[in-house]
């Protein structure tokens, strides 16, 4: 067995296994074929760029093929690694199958600094890392689908559908190779902000449905709760711009890569956004206190500590400091395995990275099914729809006597956008999976936590989906 770190997201996630397979009624059989990683490939290419041949290494990681097709994130990283690859696959298992997505886990990366190239020079990379994914069969709409992950985002992921399709012209549905993608070359309306607006419908069911609130000392009203956020990337940033300006939450402190800052009253989510796009950081942000040592900040009393950029942020040294009363898992792994036993005895409650953490796919596999329909979503029923809230309107103006305002009778007449859509499925997902959550939280032997309760729904919805196939 290879060595793997204690602090590595391969560890975590396989003790978290053991521990919540243990309360499955399984074979010892099927427990291991969950577990293994099923392929995990080494890509190993060069590209000539200024003059010379570069060469660069890859990886593409298919943990479990229960379902078809497998799915996950490609993520650009100088510091990435195979055991992080696999630890990560196992992850986007375990969410779509506690979510009820019918995917299977995967992910990938590139070992590369992207600030040490021009665009056009990242371009011809990713287009190459595409060519040798292809060459594999580790990408295609019913094969190994590809999404936007830490260091890449909706250009990168245009750059890979393009290539896929030059390289496949006779498939109808090849947009559908990679989710994540800008909306002229077939993404969707909503998924940059999906991470993030899942995120603040997980805190949202949480405080609607916790029954142990009072024990943390927190009341059901989201307004007024104190948040701090360590990561203000794509996930952070819109988690944060949603909780405090649609739910009233203050936006204590945010925590980047040169340091924190921190307002008691709140920082104005937009202008630190803006403030970092200009400087790099949040150094400098004008009325509020800097910190040096910004991961300090995480033990600072809150209601709300959300980490959403980085694995391994909460530590088992860190953990016996936090004074926050719940975790919202933004991130993928941000706390490891000891810390996570740590903060489980102190009584904090954490919302897992599986579950807050599962909008990115799930908005993605609205996506899928858009590429694989050719059609945009709503089309069908908008016209219909308005035409209905017009009646309604009417009637209810002509009851009335009373002129329904402008504004009012614009909102409640158009029909759904695409937007509407995505928002309404996510957020409909997110409730039915803490629903199930809190159930076996509640009425299963052994289950103490929520992290537990969605490894042992996502364990035995792939054990049943192995089963069915014959295995």
């Amino acid at each position: 067995m290879p060595n793997i770190s204690e602090n590595s997201i391969l560890h975590s996630v396989d003790k978290l296994f053991d521990h919540s397979s243990s309360l499955c009624h399984l074979e010892d059989g099927i427990k291991e074929r969950i577990k293994s990683c099923n392929l995990t490939v080494t890509i190993r290419f060069g590209v000539r760029l200024r003059g010379r041949v570069y060469s660069f290494t890859g990886w593409r990681s298919v943990h479990s093929e229960h379902q078809h097709p497998a799915k996950g994130g490609i993520r650009y990283a100088m510091n990435v690694d195979q055991d992080e690859v696999e630890g990560l696959a196992a992850l986007m298992t375990y969410k779509c199958a506690l979510i009820g997505i019918p995917f299977s886990g995967s992910k990938g990366a590139l070992q590369i600094n992207r600030n040490d190239w021009e665009p056009h020079e990242l371009e011809r990379i990713t287009r190459r890392f595409t060519q040798e994914l292809a060459k594999r069969n580790l990408i295609g709409p019913s094969q190994n689908v590809p999404a936007p992950d830490m260091g890449t985002s909706e250009v990168e992921m245009a750059w890979i559908a393009d290539e896929y399709q030059r390289l496949n012209r006779l498939d109808i549905n090849a947009a559908a190779c990679v989710t994540g993608k800008p909306l002229s070359s077939g993404g969707i309306e909503g998924r940059i902000e999906a991470t993030g607006r899942g995120t603040q419908y997980a805190v949202q069911e949480f405080f609607r449905s916790w029954p142990n609130l009072n024990k943390s000392g927190l009341t059901p009203e989201l307004k007024g709760k104190r948040i701090i956020i360590q990561g203000l990337g794509n996930v952070g940033y819109h988690a944060a711009k949603f909780l405090s300006e649609e739910d009233g939450c203050l936006i204590q402190g945010i925590i980047e890569r040169d340091g924190a800052i921190y307002r008691e009253q709140g920082l104005p989510v937009d202008e630190v956004r803006a403030h970092m796009n200009r400087t790099g950081g949040v150094r400098g942000f004008p009325d509020a206190d800097f910190i040096e040592h910004g991961q300090s900040l995480l033990e600072k009393e809150c209601d709300i500590l959300l980490p959403a950029a980085m694995e391994n942020v909460i530590t088992s040294e860190s953990a016996p400091r936090i004074k926050a009363p719940v975790i919202v898992e933004a991130a993928n792994g941000p706390t490891t395995y000891d810390a996570d036993k740590i903060l489980k005895e102190r009584g904090v409650v954490i919302l897992p990275d599986i579950y807050v953490n599962s909008g990115g796919v799930t908005v993605s596999y609205f996506e899928w099914i858009k590429n694989l329909g050719h059609m945009r979503l709503g089309l069908l029923d908008h016209q219909r729809q308005e035409s209905q809230n017009r009646q309604i309107a009417e009637m209810l103006e002509s009851m009335t006597g009373v002129k329904i305002p402008e504004e009012q009778w614009k909102a409640f007449v158009r029909g759904s956008e695409e937007i509407d859509l995505v928002r309404s499925g996510l957020e409909e997902m997110m409730r039915k999976a803490f629903g199930h959550m809190l159930s076996v939280y509640r009425e299963r032997n052994g289950v103490d936590d929520l992290r537990t309760a969605a490894y042992v729904l996502a364990i035995e919805t792939v054990a049943n989906a192995y089963k069915s196939s014959g295995i």
